[in-house]
This record gives C-alpha cells, sequence and structure tokens, in this order.
C-alpha cells in the first residue's frame, strides 16, 4: 500500500469541490412544474399527511435512509481532544464510507459542546430529522452515558461506534480465531489493553458470547484494575479484579488472547512468548498498533495476530460492520439497535470468513489464495458480499427481537434491492440463478484443473445451482484446491486422459464416429480426440452423460467452436451460431450480439444472428428492441456492412414485421431515443427504448462490452452466452473471473431445463 504523505491527504480533501461529500437531488427538478412539486404548492400535501402521522415520513422524506453522524471532536482518531470543526473531515469521511459501502446517505454534525446533558438535548431536538444516529470521537466516559440515555429517549437506531464498531468486528475475528485453534471461548483467559470506551464495549460483547468475567484481566495506563486501586471511575470499577497482580506483563502469563486498544509498542516480543499456546493478539491501537506485525509474527509460529491497519492481513475495521448495520436498521424501521442485533452482525461476518473467497477480492487485494485460516479471520473491507450478508443478518434480528417496525417478507427482493439501490441492479442474474436452484443439472467444467473453474464448481454447488463435474487429472485439482484452501467435498473429478476412462472414451468414439462417419471421422482418429478436453465434456452432454459445458479458459474459441459444430451441431434450420453478452447498467440490461463468434458476418449470418438474438433476448424474459448498428445511418452509406445491414433490416420489416428493430444506424441514435426520433422521424423503433445491440462485426461487438466493463458503465455482465446450438455448450473468455462462471453456469443449467422440456414458456 503506498505511503500516505500530508501533501497528498490535503490534495485529496481540497482539490476541486472542497470536502468529501455533497448533497444531490434526487426528483426532477428541470422543469417549472417540477419545482412547484417539490416545494410550493406540492410540498404542501406531504407536511400535511406527517402532521397527521408522523410514520409517514418514512414515506415522503429522505427520513429512511437518512444518518446523522454527530460527534464533539473530544477523541478523534488518535488525535485526541481537538475540537468539533476539526474533527469535520473524519465525520465526512465517515459519511463518504456510509454512502459507498451501504448506500445510506449522511449529514455531519459537529457539536461544539462538552457539557454531556447539553449535547444529548441538541441531539434529542435534531433528532427528528434523522432516521438513524451514529456517535464519533466522544470521549469517555461520557459517551457511555451520552449514547445510553439517547437509545433511551429516540426511538431511532443509536449507535457509538468507536464502542460498538470495534466491538462487532473483534468478536467476529475472535470468534474465528477460536475456531482455528480449537479452544472454547467459555476457557479462554483473556488480558485488554485499554479501559477506554473500545475496550469496554468488546469486552462486554465478548461476554455475551460466552467469555467470563472472572477469566477477563483489563489494564489502563497505570496498570491492572485491581480492588486495591482507588483510582477506578465506575465503569472501570466493573472490571476490577482481586489480585495482586499490576503490571501487563505479569497478567499475559498463560493468558490466550490479548485485546489492545492504547497505544503503540507497549507489548513485547517476550510478553507474547509468555501466553498460552496459539496465543491471538489484537493490536489495534490507532494508527500504530501495540506491537509492530513484524516483530509480533517473529515472536511465535503459532501466533494469530490483527490490526487495524489495512497494509496488513487480519484489519480489524469498523467499516465491515457500521454501514450495514444501521442498512439493516433502517430497512425494518427499527427502533434502536439492541445487543442482538450486534451479535447478529459479529456471527455473519465471522461466517462470511469461512466462504470461499471471491475473485474480486483476490483482485482488488492483489492477493493470490486468500482463504479462512490464521491469515484471514475476518472479511476484507472491499467483499461486496458484507452489505447482503449483515444487513440480512441485522435486519432479521431486529424483527426477531421486537423492534422492527416494517417486517421484512420477502428477502430475495431485499437483497436485490440492496444491490440496485447501490448503483446496479443484478435482478436478472438472482432471477436465473432461482431458476436454476429448482433443478440443478449437471455440468461439465472441461478445464477442471483452473483454479477459476474449480471455485466456480465449488460456490455452484454449494450454492445448489449445479451438479458439477470436473475434468482433468485428480491429483492436479486436488493439489490446486489444497493449496487455494478449497475443499472439493463432493464434487466428481473425471481424469478423461486416465486409462479407467477408456471405456468410457471408447463409447464416445463409436458414438461420434458413426455419427460422423460421412465426413470422414473413423473410430481410431474419434478416439483419439476424445483425449481432448473439449471433446470429451461435449460428449458427455451428447450421450446424456452431463446436461451442459462450460468451455473456454485455455482454449481458442475457434477451436472450441469448430468442436462444438462437430460434436454438438447446430440447432434445425440454422446455418451458423453466435454469442451474446448481457451487461447490467444502471439504465437495467442491455443484450449485445454477436460478441464472440463471427468476425465478418455478410448480410445471411446477419439475419441469423438477429434470429437467434431475438429468441435468446425473449428467453431472459424481455421483450427485445434491436438495433442494428453501423458507423452510418439509414443508407447514407450503401457499400460493405451497411448495405448488408440495410438489406437484412429490409428483410426483417418484410418478413418479421412483429420485430422491433431498425437501422443501420449510429450508437447514439440507438441510445437516445428522443435523438433519434427528432433526427429519423421515419424510424420504425419511435418512442421506444432499445435494448438489444446488434453489431456488424466481431471487432466492434467485443470491444463495445468489454468498453462498458471497464469504464465502469456497466456492473455485472452474464456471457458469452452461445446461440444456436443444439444442446448447452457455453464458453467463457480467457479472462473470465469465477462470478463470471458462476453467472454462466446458471445460463447453462436454465438452459438445459429449456432443452430438456423443464421450462414452461413464459
Amino acid at each position: 500500500m503506498p505511503k500516505v504523505t500530508r501533501e497528498a491527504a490535503l490534495k485529496y480533501h481540497s482539490s476541486g469541490r472542497p470536502g468529501k461529500i455533497e448533497v444531490v437531488p434526487s426528483k426532477p427538478h428541470s422543469t417549472q412544474t417540477d419545482l412547484s412539486l417539490a416545494y410550493s404548492p406540492g410540498v404542501a400535501e406531504p407536511c400535511l399527511e406527517i402532521e397527521k402521522d408522523a410514520q409517514t415520513a418514512y414515506d415522503y422524506t429522505a427520513k429512511g435512509n437518512l444518518v446523522a453522524v454527530i460527534s464533539n471532536g473530544t477523541a478523534v482518531l488518535g488525535l485526541g481532544d481537538i475540537g468539533a470543526l476539526a474533527g469535520k473531515p473524519v465525520m465526512e469521511g465517515k459519511g463518504l464510507l456510509f454512502k459507498i459501502f451501504g448506500g445510506i446517505d449522511v449529514f455531519d454534525i459537529e457539536i461544539d459542546e462538552k457539557d454531556p446533558e447539553k449535547f444529548i438535548q441538541t441531539v434529542k431536538a435534531i433528532s427528528p430529522t434523522f432516521g438513524g444516529i451514529n456517535l464519533e470521537d466522544i470521549k469517555a466516559p461520557e459517551c457511555f452515558e451520552i449514547e445510553r440515555r439517547l437509545k433511551e429517549e429516540l426511538d431511532i437506531p443509536v449507535m457509538h461506534d468507536d464502542q460498538h464498531g470495534t466491538a462487532i468486528i473483534s468478536a467476529a475475528a475472535l470468534l474465528n480465531a477460536l475456531d482455528i485453534t480449537g479452544k472454547n471461548i467459555a476457557d479462554i483467559k483473556l488480558v485488554v489493553n485499554g479501559a477506554g470506551a473500545s475496550a469496554i464495549a468488546c469486552t462486554k460483547l465478548y461476554m455475551k458470547f460466552g467469555v467470563r468475567k472472572e477469566n477477563i484481566i483489563m489494564c489502563d495506563s497505570k496498570g491492572v484494575l485491581t480492588t486495591r486501586r482507588n483510582n477506578l471511575n465506575d465503569i472501570k470499577k466493573c472490571f476490577a479484579i482481586d489480585s495482586d497482580i499490576t503490571t501487563l506483563d505479569e497478567a499475559l502469563d498463560g493468558a490466550d488472547v490479548f485485546l489492545g486498544l492504547s497505544k503503540a509498542d507497549i507489548l513485547t516480543k517476550e510478553m507474547i512468548r509468555k501466553m498460552n499456546h496459539d496465543p491471538i493478539v489484537f493490536a489495534l491501537a490507532n494508527p500504530n498498533p501495540e506491537i509492530s506485525y513484524d516483530e509480533a509474527m517473529a515472536s511465535r509460529e503459532d501466533i494469530i495476530f490483527a490490526t487495524g491497519r489495512s497494509d496488513y492481513p487480519n484489519q480489524v475495521n469498523n467499516v465491515l460492520g457500521f454501514p450495514y448495520i444501521f442498512r439493516g436498521a433502517l430497512d425494518v424501521r427499527a427502533t434502536g439497535i439492541n445487543e442482538e442485533m450486534k451479535m447478529a452482525a459479529a456471527k455473519a461476518i465471522a461466517d462470511l470468513a469461512k466462504e470461499p473467497v471471491p475473485d474480486v477480492i483476490n483482485t482488488a487485494y492483489e492477493i493470490k489464495r486468500l482463504y479462512f485460516g490464521r491469515q484471514y479471520i475476518i472479511p476484507k473491507p472491499l467483499d461486496p458480499r458484507l452489505l447482503t450478508t449483515v444487513s440480512t443478518a441485522v435486519a432479521r434480528a431486529a424483527m426477531d427481537s421486537g423492534v422492527a417496525r416494517r417486517p421484512i417478507t420477502d428477502w430475495e427482493s431485499y437483497e436485490d434491492k440492496l444491490v440496485e439501490n447501490l448503483g446496479y441492479s443484478n435482478k436478472l442474474v438472482h432471477r436465473l440463478t432461482s431458476l436454476a436452484k429448482s433443478d440443478p443439472k449437471r455440468v461439465v467444467y472441461c478445464e477442471g484443473n483452473h483454479i477459476n473453474m474449480i471455485k466456480a464448481a465449488i460456490f455452484s454447488k454449494k450454492d445448489n445451482i449445479c451438479i458439477p463435474i470436473l475434468l482433468g487429472s485428480e491429483d492436479r485439482i486436488r493439489n490446486i484446491a489444497r493449496d487455494n484452501g478449497l475443499d472439493l467435498n463432493g464434487i466428481e473429478i473425471i481424469d478423461h486422459r486416465n486409462i479407467s476412462e477408456d471405456k468410457r472414451r471408447s463409447r464416445y468414439a463409436r458414438k461420434l464416429s458413426d455419427k460422423k462417419s460421412r465426413e470422414g471421422i473413423r473410430y481410431q482418429e474419434a478416439f483419439e480426440k476424445m483425449s481432448d478436453r473439449n471433446y470429451f465434456g461435449m460428449m458427455m452432454v451428447e450421450t446424456g452423460d452431463a446436461d451442459a459445458v462450460i468451455t473456454g479458459i485455455y482454449s481458442h474459441y475457434r477451436e472450441f467452436a469448430k468442436t462444438a459444430l462437430e460434436v454438438i451441431g447446430l440447432r434445425p434450420q440454422f446455418n451458423h451460431f453466435g454469442a451474446m453478452h448481457i451487461v447490467q447498467t444502471k439504465k437495467g440490461p442491455y443484450f449485445l450480439a454477436d460478441t464472440l463468434i463471427n468476425r465478418w458476418p455478410d448480410e445471411d449470418v446477419l439475419i441469423e444472428i438477429v434470429k437467434l438474438t431475438h429468441d435468446a433476448v425473449r428467453y431472459f424474459a424481455t421483450e427485445p428492441v434491436m438495433a442494428m448498428l453501423s458507423f452510418s445511418n439509414y443508407g447514407a452509406d450503401d457499400n460493405g456492412s451497411p448495405k448488408s445491414i440495410s438489406n437484412a433490416i429490409r428483410y426483417f420489416h418484410e418478413n418479421y414485421p412483429e420485430y422491433d428493430i431498425d437501422g443501420e444506424m449510429q450508437l447514439n441514435f440507438a441510445m437516445n431515443k428522443e435523438l433519434r426520433d427528432k433526427t429519423f422521424p421515419f424510424n420504425s423503433l419511435k418512442g421506444k427504448d432499445v435494448n438489444t445491440l446488434i453489431f456488424p462485426n466481431l471487432s466492434s461487438a467485443n470491444i463495445s462490452s468489454k468498453l462498458l466493463i471497464e469504464l465502469g458503465i456497466a456492473g455485472e455482465s452474464i456471457g458469452p452466452i452461445q446461440m444456436g446450438l443444439r444442446k448447452p455448450v457455453h464458453f467463457t473468455d480467457i479472462e473470465s473471473s469465477v462470478r463470471d462462471i458462476i453467472n454462466l453456469t446458471a445460463v447453462a443449467v436454465v438452459d438445459a431445463m429449456a432443452s430438456q422440456g423443464g421450462l414452461e414458456e413464459d
């Protein structure tokens, strides 16, 4: 991770528009009518409704998605009491994190008031504005009373994140560290260094999970909290022990867990060596831990070590919790954030770390092999699964504990909405996945020794999308899985080159040679072909030993296209096949073809691509509105591809008048119906939004689909989806991620269901 310099930090905050957040209108505001609805006189109507029923404020205002980040600046990060205004950059930063991770809007409010009672009354006075309140950077012990009072006296979620955020995330880390070491939480000896807000909250939550109070030793800057000391406040007295030990060094003798929320460099290697076997050390002082990573790891081999820093493994980062805790609480309109909700969040975070790690996370952190273990006990902050996993767990806990005012009944729709609210809808992916789960099919992954194929097979089996079969050397596949911490339990592996498969190879060869004997393929040649993974995998589908094939990471598309034509063949009445990509955007899904197979399609090929794409888009329960793209518009150029497109359009207008299709046209006219209708009022798509793009050649289609994704215009993509083969054989791109392969697996399963008559027409 590059070093953050003073100059870079100041430039980041001051360049362009100063600060990190802004208010953006969420309703139309370009006409006088819009403004009349937004303000006077239209605004009076929702005001009157809210006057009659305060709960309707959630329906007519932004209250339900608005959190206040409130501080008096008395305990800012590692900077201390720097004042309310000086703490504003931190509060803005917290608002940014709420927005990008949880889709939650924030007003940061800095209150220049240190008197707890006046601070409480100020927050209460402004609370009607908000759906929730995140208290931030308020020093102990005042923060305890401030939070307690506000939780009691307000009917919206209130949480002091400095206390509970660290408690929730570190509790998740503790649960998993204990799982790895095989220790019972009720038996561990816990030493806590630091007795401020975070330390107290962490300790109390650990006790909720089963740590026994008699097994806890807490230290502050003056040493161990004991009953012999007369300088303890009421909070610290709760953790005072009757003992003669006075120092951290003594306290750590035989300890199982060290939790540090104090200051840098107070823990030594020698202290760690005094701890019990498999010591768990959470050095969470900010910005520098109680002991450096290098020294801690050098102290002993059996250590599990975590810090608050992003440049080392096992970062205990509050962003794993607060955006999603408030997200779940807001979505059920909870009256508060209780212990059940916090414990549910911790459990959800802990469980997520045990799941196979998505490829996007490995890429984001430039890590090749990230899996549950001593170097990975909690998820990474950029893990996109946190949104649905933690928010859902918190919302369920709120409902189960009786603090939810608007229960959720359709959890799948709720998860869809969570993702949609952050920018992109994956409803299509969820729908395909749900459909695949209703009748999982046998899917052969031809390149079974590729790590992405192995992960996709594991994920797909776990989610009940398919019954996976990996083709390849069993020893090699198992070695790759072991090196990456992957569990292949229950997944079939077929080594198609092993002599034990000769009988099956012979059967496949006989069927292929019988089918292709008049095309010169004899049995011996066919038998040799069966040593090729693509021939073998496709013959599994052709003979009914499997239902669908996924291939393409290793192979050039011309190779597997040739194999597919030879083994599977084309659908009746077609002479060509093609491929389509679906890209998700903020405007919904777009269907792009042909993105893989036909380099320079002539008029006849274009006609077949359109027919195949039309059927495929309808197959995905979308009515296609199609534009055939070119560099010219409506006959402006009568040579080459424009002429082929014009002829194809004429063919469809004459023979398939029910098709919504037009062209040739440039991309801007296809995407902008107002511009298209104004410039070309004769067009046959008048008033319609195009959702399907037919490209004039392979280069333009392939480049466009990848450009949308790389520029961030498109979210999740599905494809390439083959169109035109008799049976479900689907090809990945060479650079396909695990998520891409899983999405394609769902398509392959649904394709198999349709080809076997398992789907009714929508």
